[in-house]
C-alpha cells in the first residue's frame, strides 16, 4: 500500500488518536483476527496500521529511535491530520518526501525508509 508523501507520526496511534480510537478498532477489528494495512476513516484521512510480533513493548527502529507500545500495533498517519498533540516521547515525527510503501512482513514492519524490527 501507498501513502503520499508529508510528515507521519509513525508510532502506536492509540496515543494519538483518542477521539478517533473507536473508529480505528471498527475499522480493524475482523472476525477472527484483526486486520491490518491501509485504512480510511469516516472523514477521509488515511493511515496505516500493523500488528507487532509480540504485543505490547518497546521497538526500536534503525536509527535507534524508540517507539513505545500498548495496543499491540505501530501505525503511521500525517501530522496534519491529527487532532491531538504529539508526544515524541512515545513515537516519532518523521518526513517522508515521497510517496512510500507500507507493510510488515510479521517481523519487520516498514514505513518507507523507516524499518522497525518486531520480531526475531
Amino acid at each position: 500500500m501507498i501513502l503520499t508523501k508529508g510528515v507521519y507520526y509513525i508510532g502506536d496511534l492509540c496515543y494519538v488518536m483518542h477521539n478517533e480510537w473507536d473508529d480505528v478498532c471498527d475499522l480493524t477489528l475482523g472476525d477472527q483476527y484483526p486486520n491490518e494495512g491501509q485504512f480510511r476513516l469516516p472523514d477521509g484521512r488515511q493511515f496505516a496500521i500493523f500488528h507487532t510480533a509480540y504485543g505490547d513493548g518497546e521497538y526500536f527502529d534503525g536509527q535507534g529511535r524508540s517507539y513505545s507500545v500498548d495496543s499491540g500495533t505501530l501505525g503511521c498517519i500525517k501530522v496534519d491530520n491529527l487532532t491531538e498533540e504529539v508526544d515524541e516521547n512515545l513515537g516519532n515525527v518523521v518526513e517522508m518526501p515521497h510517496d512510500f510503501y507500507c507493510y510488515s512482513d510479521g517481523k519487520t514492519i516498514r514505513f518507507g525508509h523507516v524499518e522497525i524490527p518486531t520480531g526475531d
